[in-house]
């Protein structure tokens, strides 16, 4: 018996299973808002989450 083949063709099955299991998790609906999020963060500005953004004079809010 060809042991050697049965025993790739399990490890095929399980590295399928794997990815199937990767690429569930990726698209599902619990990961959309924090991928949305990643996705976003390049567009953001570089300052803590924590500090407020700078306050303007009261001549800048007028022009």
């Amino acid at each position: 018996m060809n042991w050697w083949g049965n025993l790739w063709g399990v490890y095929t099955l399980i590295l399928l299973a794997v990815f199937l299991g990767i690429v569930w998790w990726a698209w599902s609906a619990k990961r959309a808002r924090a991928f949305r999020e990643a996705a976003e963060l390049p567009l953001t500005e570089d300052r803590p989450h924590n500090e407020q953004p700078p306050a303007q004079s009261k001549e800048a809010r007028h022009e």
